[in-house]
């Protein structure tokens, strides 16, 4: 039976005109799946779904999503990282462990890794998000070892920080996606004047804490911070994480912008 699949031009040049068609029509899709995105189930006879092609450096993994959780698109990531993505697609991935799919990141497809915590402005605690790539992100249509992954921000509307002591302006149009207490995604307008689509996708939904939780919703805003790779590291406390922001705005490698909470 054809299946309501959705497969971009950069998948099917991935795994090809015959298997592409293979999948529309029915005979290697399956008909229930578990959404790579949200982990709810879908059903592909019944409603749009994408075909998401994870790409690492000697396998590759065909996953599904809603259409309205994330577009059909290919994923570069490592080996491991590939590992953990099978992981979540399987259902064996621990709670907190995901990978990201963003959708139109700045000088293309990268994984971003996202830490949440809260930091202290002025007295008062903030919901924060912390972003920092895998990797250096060039600008289109470059190529070599720069890295644009700030200036691209920048263009975007993101402010430099050179201390924490204040906090960022909003940003227009993008928003922190929050569903049954857990992290979804972070929104970026569409291109066209379309709606918001997702710039950073979680493949299994994130937990935050309660405190985390409690100040956003408190606030209904929450701060997002990003820095080149390497400048802020999985740092396993607060106090740590505030510390690395210090240091990468001390040193220029810190961007921010504040950004209106969707959901609960």
């Amino acid at each position: 039976m054809p299946r309501m699949l959705d497969v971009s031009d950069d998948v099917r040049a991935e795994i090809g005109d015959e298997e592409a068609d293979l999948l529309l029509r029915g005979e290697s899709a399956p008909g229930s799946y578990d959404c790579t995105s949200c982990r709810t189930p879908g059903d592909s006879e019944r409603e749009r779904t994408s075909t998401v092609l994870f790409v690492g450096d000697e396998t590759a993994v065909l996953a599904f999503a809603h259409a309205t959780c994330i577009p059909s698109q290919v994923v570069t990531v490592s080996e491991e990282q590939l590992q953990g993505a099978v992981r979540s697609i399987t259902g064996d991935s621990p709670a907190g462990e995901a990978v990201a799919v963003p959708e139109n990141v700045p000088g293309g497809q990268a994984v971003l890794g996202i830490t949440s915590g809260l930091v202290l402005i002025n007295g008062e605690l903030h919901p924060a998000l912390v972003v920092e790539p895998t990797a250096p992100i060039a600008r289109p249509g470059t190529t070599g070892p720069g890295d644009d992954f700030l200036p691209l921000l920048i263009e975007q509307g993101f402010v430099p920080v050179t201390d924490m002591g204040s906090v960022p302006s909003q940003l227009a149009g993008w928003s922190v996606l929050l569903a049954a207490g857990k992290l979804h995604a972070v929104l970026q307008p569409g291109t066209g004047g379309g709606g918001q689509v997702a710039w950073w996708q979680a493949h299994q939904a994130l937990p935050v804490t309660e405190g985390w939780r409690n100040e956003a919703n408190r606030h209904q805003k929450v701060l997002v911070y990003a820095a080149p790779v390497g400048s802020i590291g999985q740092q396993p406390r607060e106090d740590l994480l505030r510390d690395a922001l210090d240091k990468a705005a001390a040193s220029g490698l810190l961007v921010a912008a504040m950004m209106p909470l969707a959901g609960t």
